[in-house]
């Protein structure tokens, strides 16, 4: 005869296993701004106690706060959508010009009185005219640029509403979180099926990696932009200080990084004061950016995971070609969350079974 208990037990699980996978995929495709609320809100809540304490009201304090990253994401993103606008406009303009003087002919000329193009022809063999083969691939890979732009303006149109609606949902899920986080996370903590001592090193193991992580990646970011404002100042660019808070912030990006900033200022050295500065400020760049990254950044890091410099590293890595950017964060989360439940397996287990032995 079968036990009434057991068959419930089975059907509730079961029942509650199907729901579980239903809200998944109700959920996925709001996954990673979901990801990305949730870590902005952890960056986000000490300032949110400190605020609270002065407001004293929890709504309006997170309510605050959400326009207020709402404004340090807009205001920049405006502004950088229209001077993208205005460039787009004006290297329009100068194209439109540029075609209409006969430049192509003109180009064209220049080549057929040109002792370096000659040398070239010689060396072909006469059987390649440069002269006559180079303004038709320019017109052909023009005519291919405008092509797929043609053909892309509807994806980039959606990619951008996608990306509005992505940031608009960050910002409702972020405010919940400011607002109602902490009963959330007791509430998660009271569901967790373990003992309290191991849901404590679990939780503060997490709690501490993403401190890590964040204070880890803000540090060498800030020291990033210092020493580029450094080689940018001795090597005499202009607007070094803009620059130099700009690589900071370039610091942050996972792909790029302050190379986005200081490899067109070396190119603009080059051309204004001459090849050796801008070698100068490409090798300290180089020098200054990769000990912070292959030094300073793994010290600073793994300081409060409690993971080997190897691990992290892999952490991260993995990371990011799983997850893209979050993964610089849920990377090293994983990793830590692991090394924890292995050292409660390894009490509760091993340890106790070495015991009663």
């Amino acid at each position: 005869m079968f036990d009434r208990e057991r068959i419930i037990q089975i059907f509730f699980f079961g029942f509650l296993a199907v729901m579980a996978y239903e809200l998944f995929v109700l959920l996925d495709p709001f996954l990673t701004p979901i990801a990305w609320a949730i870590l902005i809100a952890f960056v986000m809540h000490p300032l949110l106690t400190e605020l609270d304490r002065v407001v004293r009201r929890r709504t309006l304090s997170a309510l605050i706060l959400t326009l207020a990253v709402a404004l340090v994401v807009i205001l920049p993103a405006v502004w950088l959508s229209g001077r993208l606008a205005n460039e787009a406009q004006n290297l329009y303009t100068y194209a439109s010009s540029a075609v209409g003087e006969n430049s192509i002919g003109h180009a064209r000329d220049w080549m057929k009185h040109s002792e370096w193009i000659s040398s070239l022809n010689r060396r072909l063999g006469n059987r390649i005219k440069v002269e006559d083969e180079a303004p038709k691939y320019a017109l052909q890979a023009a005519q291919a640029a405008s092509e797929y732009v043609a053909k892309n303006a509807t994806t980039a149109a959606r990619n951008a509403l996608s990306a509005v609606i992505d940031f608009g949902l960050i910002l409702l899920v972020f405010f919940y979180l400011l607002r109602d986080g902490e009963e959330y996370y007791e509430s998660l903590r009271r569901l967790t099926p373990l003992h309290e001592d191991d849901k404590e090193v679990i939780y503060e193991t997490l709690r501490s990696t993403l401190s890590s992580v964040i204070r880890g990646l803000m540090l060498t970011a800030l020291l990033q932009g210092v020493t580029v404002g450094i080689g940018l100042l001795i090597c005499g660019v202009p607007y070094w200080a803009f620059l130099a808070v700009l690589s900071a912030g370039a610091g942050l990006l996972p792909f790029g990084g302050t190379a986005l900033v200081w490899l067109p200022a070396a190119a603009y050295l080059t051309y204004v004061s001459g090849f050796l500065w801008g070698l100068v400020l490409v090798v300290w760049c180089t020098l200054s950016v990769a000990i912070i990254d292959n030094f300073v950044k793994p010290l600073l890091m793994s300081s409060g995971t409690g993971l080997p410099t190897m691990a992290l590293f892999l952490g991260i890595a993995g990371g990011l070609e799983a997850y893209g950017p979050l993964g610089l964060f849920v990377g090293p989360a994983i990793m830590s969350v692991f090394a924890a439940l292995l050292r409660v397996y390894q009490k509760t287990y091993v340890d106790r079974r070495k015991e009663a032995a």
